[in-house]
């Protein structure tokens, strides 16, 4: 029997049959579309779920219940000693809250951590792959949480959004702010360190976002990192409905950061919904100590 478990969510960009083969387990995230409950990876596939998006179809995203979070728990400690659970951030969901709510009940005290270190995306996923990786060398469930938290901002993401629409659905700009940056054809690039997502630039083209976004990466390594070559970190792209793109950036950021194998996922659909299709991102994640 392995002593400690990992669990993370479907916004990571693990899917349930990687999810088995790593030996991970993946809570999928629900959403609501013309108010249906669909499970991401289950009950919707990708191609699915961007064909309601072009029918500008309401799609609202949601949490997985206590009771789905704790019926999980429950099975897995009868086979497993402890948990490492590491859920979307809590920035920008609450079900990271409420997971660690949970995690308080006296039945999980001291078996069940809640890792909320900040992470979404494929930088989440290199968390799930590091609390693995620890818990395969011996690590306890506590050991794994406190590495992980300690490194919580070792991170950043970039991400291109090709249309403002979306945003403007979720409340996170205003309709003239959407409406003026369709007209002028803005492509605004978006940035993730730590909690928050912030503005970073606006660009026109798909061409000046990828170089706008390989530059702030540059400048990550030399300035707020001291790792010029980047060779503690991993680089990973990530986007929405558009692979070929994404394996073209793909073959310009191994260019730019020789040496570097770069993984490409496709942005959960929980995250998806809130950017729509087109977004194409890097994210860069610093390698556990205790892994190298």
């Amino acid at each position: 029997m392995s002593k400690v478990a990992i669990i993370t969510d479907s916004n990571s960009g693990i899917t349930q049959q990687q999810a088995k083969e790593l030996g991970i387990q993946v809570v999928p995230m629900p959403f609501y579309i013309n108010g249906e409950t669909y499970l991401e990876d289950i009950s919707m596939s990708q191609s699915e779920f961007y064909g309601f998006l072009e029918n500008d179809v309401e799609v609202m995203t949601s949490q997985p219940s206590p009771e789905t979070l704790m019926e999980l728990w429950d099975k897995t400690l009868e086979e497993h000693d402890e948990i490492v659970h590491i859920p979307m951030s809590s920035g920008l969901s609450s079900a990271c809250g409420t997971t660690t709510m949970l995690s308080h009940e006296d039945k999980y005290e001291g078996k069940v951590f809640v890792v909320d270190n900040q992470r979404i995306s494929v930088t989440q996923r290199q968390s799930a792959l590091d609390a693995l990786e620890l818990a395969k060398k011996g690590f306890s469930g506590e050991e794994i949480c406190d590495i992980l938290l300690r490194e919580k901002f070792e991170s950043s993401i970039y991400i291109m959004v090709d249309t403002l629409s979306y945003l403007k659905k979720g409340g996170r700009i205003t309709p003239a702010a959407a409406a003026i940056g369709t007209v002028l054809r803005i492509k605004p690039v978006l940035q993730i360190q730590g909690e928050k997502l912030d503005a970073f630039a606006k660009v026109k083209t798909l061409k000046q976002a990828k170089s706008t976004m390989i530059k702030a990466i540059h400048r990550d390594f030399d300035e707020r990192f001291h790792d010029p070559k980047g060779e503690n970190f991993y680089i990973e792209i990530a986007y929405t409905a558009d692979d070929t793109e994404a394996q073209i950036f793909k073959k310009e950021v191994e260019e730019e950061f020789p040496g570097h194998v770069v993984w490409v996922d496709p942005l959960s659909l929980s995250v998806s919904c809130h950017i729509g299709p087109g977004a194409l991102a890097i994210a860069i994640s610093k390698k556990v100590d205790e892994l190298q």
